[in-house]
């Protein structure tokens, strides 16, 4: 029985980020928070990849019986799919590691506002403030429904 597909999820062994009062928005110290974020995400899913080739080679079998081999090819490309969609995911991560070394990160690339420590906390690639994203989200919809 065919497993359901997960998505990546951004990474949760971090301490949250607790600005001081006056605090400039995406000072050093909070660039190096969201580059230390990345990189651990990064490394998590490497990880990741490097468990899908090991349990693709270790479970690789010829079933002589077809509903076997069937299953056993779901499963394979379950994963490929999700190790697909996480090679995107990691692009998408190289990018805003790219944006903070370039001191462009934590700003809509909408309209210019600050997205905030908690909402790229929670999405480290976001690179829209909430009210963007939603309207974003109300157009796709209504476009494609």
């Amino acid at each position: 029985m065919p497993v359901a597909e997960k998505k990546p999820e951004a990474p949760r062994k971090f301490t949250p980020y607790e600005p001081a009062a006056g605090e400039e928005y995406m000072n050093e110290k909070q660039l190096e928070h969201f580059r230390q974020i990345l990189l651990g995400w990064k490394q998590e899913l490497m990880e990741e990849v490097d468990r899908t080739v090991r349990h693709l080679q270790e479970e690789a079998n010829n079933y002589a019986d077809p509903a076997d081999r069937a299953t056993q090819e779901e499963g394979f490309s379950l994963e490929l799919r999700t190790r697909d969609r996480e090679r995107k995911l990691l692009k998408k991560i190289n990018e805003t590691l790219e944006k903070i070394d370039e001191d462009d990160y934590g700003f809509c690339e909408a309209c210019g506002v600050e997205i905030g420590i908690r909402r790229l906390e929670a999405r480290p690639t976001a690179t829209l403030c909430v009210d963007c994203k939603t309207l974003a989200e109300l157009k796709e919809k209504q476009l494609g429904g």
